[in-house]
């Protein structure tokens, strides 16, 4: 996660509500509130959702939701932005689902989790494929119904492949195969793909009312400090649709009925923003933010993966010999966990998606060995017993293994090869 500030917030799973009794008669439970009712799914699966993060990354979810968000923050903070962190996580608008059982919860309401899809068309880093997915079956597995919102509108308002619609509309598709071919749940309707310009355009007497509120009730410097959501700087000189850009995505999460944000560190603080207007508008539930760790990039102090540098991410495209040749070159010092890419590529995609992570190395050198946790991994890393020259290529061949599916699957697809080199030729035209 990243590092520790005064104000962040405890890294803690929501509270708890108490399940059912088991003694329960069928008609209590239909007594009860059904804002209660979604209310304590949604952070039963928040919290599961947590709790299976926390086990394969040792603890880097960051979660917004409930009193837990006033804990541990600064006074300041709390005087200001942190104020619309003290009440419940929003649950209004949920419609009434039939019963469904999923992962030992059963429930009459499946909670929605929103995700935010920025169509560009600068290579895949495989934290956009790969632990979206991861984070995306998690969800799911953990009761959740997930929109994925394809923001083709804000991709154009930012000006991104020239506001042209029609190729932004191609990269979004192209971000699909991909989730596609890498494995993400998208079986029984879990996983819901919603363009924003359809959408907005079919209910824009619900949208433009929620946007123009939201903009009346923040003003310019506000709004400017949630630039960097758009990969801008506060200080960047941004356009009037710029501007207007983080009141629309702050209008997306109510436009969607969203009960849990799920989005990178950098999309916060308009997280943060949409819990503010609830407190505006006197609405005591406020969304659950889950905000998921960003990788560094592979090359010493990069703190993320940098745009002009190819060699400082795995990208989904790239072939076997080049995810090889990036490992190898990466900045991995010996006996040292902190600031190690390495291993963060190894906590955040390895161990998650294979529960393990294998290390081939002949006998002399300590023999074939199998790491089931993170924690012991870097016990031995910290110890000298694992060698960076080891560690590598047991690195390169999982990331492989992992890519090896997305890799064939734009070999053999025809719909999935046309999108891939459209896109490609975007890229060389921009």
């Amino acid at each position: 996660m990243a590092t520790e500030a005064p104000d962040q917030v405890p890294n803690q799973a929501p509270e708890q509500v108490p399940d059912q009794a088991p003694d329960q008669e069928p008609d209590q439970a239909q007594d009860q509130e059904p804002d209660q009712i979604k209310k304590q799914v949604a952070e039963k699966a928040a919290a599961k959702f947590k709790l299976l993060l926390d086990q394969a990354s040792g603890g880097a979810a960051e979660v917004l939701s409930g009193e837990e968000c006033g804990r541990g923050m600064s006074s300041r903070r709390r005087a200001s932005e942190a104020a619309a962190e003290e009440a419940e996580p929003y649950y209004d608008g949920l419609s009434p689902r039939p019963n469904a059982h999923r992962s030992g919860m059963e429930c009459r309401f499946a909670p929605i989790m929103y995700q935010f899809l920025f169509p560009k068309t600068k290579k895949t880093e495989t934290e956009k494929g790969v632990m979206k997915a991861i984070n995306v079956n998690k969800l799911t597995s953990a009761g959740c119904r997930v929109k994925i919102w394809i923001a083709d509108w804000f991709a154009q308002l930012n000006n991104k492949l020239g506001g042209d619609l029609k190729k932004i509309e191609t990269v979004g598709l192209y971000f699909i195969e991909i989730w596609k071919a890498v494995g993400m749940d998208l079986e029984g309707g879990k996983v819901e793909f919603l363009w924003s310009s359809k959408e907005i355009n079919s209910r824009a007497h619900e949208y433009w009312p929620l946007v123009m509120d939201i903009a009346r009730r923040n003003n310019l410097q506000r709004m400017k400090r949630c630039c960097q959501i758009m990969g801008r700087a506060e200080g960047d000189e941004l356009s009037a649709a710029q501007i207007f850009y983080p009141c629309m995505q702050c209008a997306d999460v109510f436009f969607l009925k969203a009960d849990i944000c799920q989005l990178g560190l950098d999309q916060r603080k308009v997280n943060v923003l949409a819990r503010e207007y609830c407190d505006h508008i006197k609405r005591k539930n406020k969304p659950v933010v889950l905000s998921h760790h960003m990788l560094p990039g592979l090359q010493q102090g990069q703190e993320k993966m940098s745009k002009s540098d190819p060699s400082s991410s795995i990208f989904m495209e790239d072939e076997e010999a080049e995810v090889n040749l990036k490992i190898k070159k990466a900045f991995c010092p010996p006996k040292i966990v902190k600031g190690n890419p390495c291993l963060e590529y190894i906590n955040y995609l390895v161990l998650p998606w294979f529960k393990e992570f294998v290390i081939e190395r002949k006998a002399e050198n300590g023999g074939n060995k199998t790491f089931k946790s993170y924690e012991e991994l870097i016990a031995d890393y910290e110890s000298g017993e694992l060698h960076p020259a080891d560690l590598k290529p047991a690195l390169s061949k999982a990331l492989n293994k992992i890519l090896e599916p997305v890799r064939e699957h734009f070999k053999k697809d025809s719909n999935a090869r046309d999108l891939l080199k459209r896109v490609k030729a975007y890229r060389v035209s921009r």
